[in-house]
């Protein structure tokens, strides 16, 4: 019998995927935090002894990190790329595209029902910012804005934004620890929600852009103090 586990609490999985989803994510982060410097040599056989599993899991995981663009495969091997200053400017001016999109959709298509899964993930921020709690907020500010692609209804432009969100996720783990107090940006992320919802969408896509550039800007913050650039 296959054995299964599960993700954050509730969806079973088989034991093998869990596995996988564990290894990929560890690398994610380790690559993206800088941890793994760019141009490391990541061996199968040296990453299954770290991570104890077979060289299965780890084969689907730099799979599933060169789609994502964290590694590149060569002739020699596999070896982590990281992210540049070009590569964050990149992928914040994708994920502005993706996002502007989105909320164009919501604002045209959806109906009072669709909008709970925001007004939940709202509160969760709001929850995380009374236990100062950085990455449960982290992990709950991507949430509200992945919500947005679940009101608008297009499932290619999800299915865009989803193969970079775990990246994604990483980053805002970062740039919320910039952040000695949560309440500003819970705040920030209501004024938009509002905004949007009273129907002044210019306005809303506006204040996206600029939350997107504050968290470019805290991003590069972050790496700057894991790196220990002044």
């Amino acid at each position: 019998m296959t054995q299964v586990s599960f993700v954050n609490g509730r969806s079973p999985v088989p034991q093998t995927l869990a596995l996988g989803l564990h290894v990929v994510s560890q690398l994610r982060h380790a690559i993206v935090a800088g941890e793994i410097p760019p141009n490391t040599h990541l061996v199968e056989s040296q990453l299954s002894i770290r991570f104890d599993v077979s060289r299965g899991p780890i084969r689907d995981a730099l799979r599933q990190l060169e789609a994502e663009g964290l590694v590149e495969s060569h002739r020699r091997g596999v070896f982590a790329v990281g992210l540049r200053s070009s590569d964050v400017d990149e992928l914040y001016m994708l994920r502005e595209l993706l996002e502007v999109k989105a909320l164009e959709l919501a604002h045209a298509q959806s109906t009072d029902g669709e909008w709970d899964l925001v007004e939940r993930n709202l509160d969760a921020m709001k929850d995380r910012v009374l236990a100062q709690d950085s990455l449960g907020f982290a992990r709950a500010d991507l949430s509200f804005h992945s919500a947005f692609y679940s009101v608008a209804g297009g499932k290619r432009l999800e299915s865009m934004w989803k193969q970079y969100e775990p990246t994604f996720a990483v980053m805002l783990e970062l740039t919320n620890a910039e952040d000695r107090d949560l309440g500003p940006t819970y705040q920030d992320h209501v004024d938009l929600y509002t905004t949007l919802r009273n129907g002044d969408l210019t306005t809303a896509v506006g204040m996206l852009r600029t939350h997107l550039q504050g968290s470019r800007d805290r991003l590069t913050q972050a790496f700057n103090r894991l790196h220990g650039e002044s």
